[in-house]
């Protein structure tokens, strides 16, 4: 099947208002504004002679937007390359009311070169990779969970070698030229043993053991996944609980083809991996269309995954608005057995439990005789697209 080489995106920018826009390499920043913004001065810190000729004398920067009239909108391309343009950048939001869109694979340099990133001035958006109302009629469950849904990977006419080249890529551009680790082999070494933990909870000492490194050190890689958008921590929810009983969080990558290509794995899914990676792409997709950072307009307070003090029982995902919530399971198979209702059954006291939901590849929609709504894939993402699940 040909695919598209670009795809129309629901993430709309913020009206009149400068902001930061992160995401993981690949996702797509770039293209979005230049569809977005065609307008816009660009700046493109990816060209090696301009970031060159700014790091060497930082007054070009404002030399360059002096020559734009008052209330200009710019696009700053990797702006966490040049972490000191941020004093300029506010400078002329302040005094010539100028726009500026920074998008940003990292926030790590920016966070360690001590800026506030514009608090009160700039909002902060985040790009997901493809998401299925943004694929369309190529939208194909088994390729996403094989290949994943970054545009730089789906455009691709040979998506195992382009994984091959992102991870490469990942190590050589945003780890090692941007000097976030000392001790690249280690996170090497690192990279592949997390890929394991994908939709666990985790454990920081069993991951030092396997890797090799040190548990300060790999506390330290986490936040470089985190920071790099390659993969995000799900706390567990834990109202009441004192400090002995504190959960660990579950780890998630940001695209299954990425944490496939991590592991080096890119035949189909057996079946043994298809339940963490649905569960991951769901948790994607409610982080999608979610977070406040999303820009999908339609935000949650709050996401965790509960599990009870005692026992191995847990509901995937707990989603708080205002004070409802609403738990939901994610199950990689057509039909359900009594077994795969327990968490939901076990959660059903919470204080303010508004709705309990499973999403499934079947292709019934059920409500059983205690509530709990049962969502073939295709409904679910219809009730993500007119936000109607929360």
């Amino acid at each position: 099947m040909l695919h598209k080489q670009s795809y129309d995106r629901i993430l709309s920018a913020p009206s009149g208002q400068s902001f930061f826009l992160f995401g993981m390499r690949g996702a797509g920043k770039s293209t979005w504004a230049k569809r977005v913004l065609p307008t816009a001065r660009r700046i493109d810190l990816l060209d090696e002679g301009l970031f060159q000729a700014y790091l060497r004398e930082p007054s070009l920067f404002a030399n360059e937007l002096r020559t734009l009239p008052r209330g200009a909108t710019v696009v700053v391309d990797e702006i966490q390359r040049l972490p000191s343009l941020l004093n300029e950048v506010h400078r002329f939001i302040e005094d010539q009311r100028m726009r500026f869109v920074l998008l940003g694979s990292s926030a790590r340099k920016l966070k360690q070169a001590g800026t506030n990133l514009l608090a009160g001035r700039a909002l902060h958006r985040q790009m997901f990779p493809l998401l299925p109302q943004e694929l369309g009629r190529d939208f194909n469950l088994a390729e996403v969970l094989r290949h994943g849904s970054l545009p730089v990977i789906w455009a691709a006419p040979d998506r195992r070698e382009a994984l091959e080249s992102y991870v490469q890529m990942y190590l050589k551009e945003e780890i090692q030229a941007e000097s976030l680790v000392r001790n690249l082999p280690g996170f090497a070494r690192f990279l592949p043993v997390a890929a394991v933990f994908h939709g666990q909870v985790l454990s920081v000492a069993g991951l030092a053991r396997d890797a090799g490194v040190a548990r300060t050190t790999v506390d330290g890689y986490l936040g470089i996944l985190a920071d790099t958008h390659l993969a995000w921590l799900l706390p567990a929810f834990e109202a009441k609980l004192r400090v002995k009983e504190r959960r660990h969080p579950k780890l998630y990558w940001s695209d299954s083809g990425v944490v496939r290509a991590v592991r080096r794995e890119f035949h189909p899914p057996t079946s043994a991996e298809r339940g963490a990676l649905f569960e991951g792409w769901i948790g994607q997709l409610l982080r999608a269309y979610g977070e406040p950072a999303s820009g999908t307009g339609h935000p949650f307070d709050g996401l965790w995954y509960w599990a009870p003090t005692e026992g191995q029982i847990e509901v995937d995902f707990l989603i708080k608005l205002g004070k409802r919530y609403v738990a939901i399971e994610a199950k990689a198979k057509t039909s359900l057995a009594s077994k795969d209702f327990a968490g939901l059954r076990a959660i059903h006291g919470l204080a303010g439990l508004d709705r309990r939901l499973i999403v499934y590849l079947g292709d019934r929609p059920q409500r059983t005789e205690d509530g709990i709504d049962v969502l073939p894939l295709e409904g679910f993402l219809a009730a993500l697209e007119e936000r109607s699940l929360w």
